[in-house]
Order: structure tokens, then C-alpha cells, then sequence
């Protein structure tokens, strides 16, 4: 039975996925993490334009389709800032595989 350091030198994922250090998890979960948000930032912003677009002049319904589009730009910010981040950090610590996930 080998050592600790043994056990955890490779940890695989599915399909033979090898994650060899924690920089490579972090890379991989901010990758989909953040292509996720990206999409759903979209989505939602899509959708307040749609409520703007069908209000037919109701001002309930217009500052409900501003409110939307307002929250999407303050999460655009939110996973701009966080992609700046972990490329701050990245830098910072020289973390090879954050800095290369976004090429």
C-alpha cells in the first residue's frame, strides 16, 4: 500500500480524465464554470430584452424587463471580474494550467 502522496499523485476522472495537481481541478471546474455563467448571462439578459420587447407599454412590465437586464450586467461584471481574478492569481502564484485554460 503505497503512501499518501502515492494515493492522490493522479486523480482520475471520467473517461481517463488525470488531473495530476490541484491547478489543473481548478482550471478545469473555472473553465465550465465560467462558460456556464457566460451562457446563462446571455440567456438572461435575452429574456429581459423579451420582456421589454412583449410589455405592450406597461410600465410594471418595462421596469420588470429593466430590472432583468440590469441584474445581467451586474452578473456580466460579476464573471468578468472573476475571470480577472483567477488570472490575477494565476500570475501571482504561477499556476500554468489557469493561465493556459482560456487559450
Amino acid at each position: 500500500m503505497g503512501g499518501f502522496k502515492e494515493q492522490i499523485e493522479a486523480v482520475k476522472g471520467p473517461e481517463g480524465l488525470v488531473f495530476t495537481n490541484l491547478g489543473e481541478v481548478v482550471s478545469k471546474v473555472l473553465t465550465y464554470s465560467l462558460t456556464i455563467g457566460g451562457i446563462a448571462l446571455l440567456l438572461y439578459f435575452l429574456y429581459g430584452g423579451f420582456q421589454l420587447f412583449t410589455s405592450g407599454g406597461d410600465q410594471k412590465k418595462v421596469a420588470e424587463g429593466k430590472a432583468t437586464i440590469t441584474n445581467a450586467l451586474i452578473g456580466f461584471v460579476i464573471v468578468f471580474v472573476a475571470f480577472w481574478i483567477v488570472q490575477l492569481f494565476g500570475n501571482l502564484l504561477g499556476l500554468t494550467p489557469l493561465l493556459e485554460m482560456f487559450k
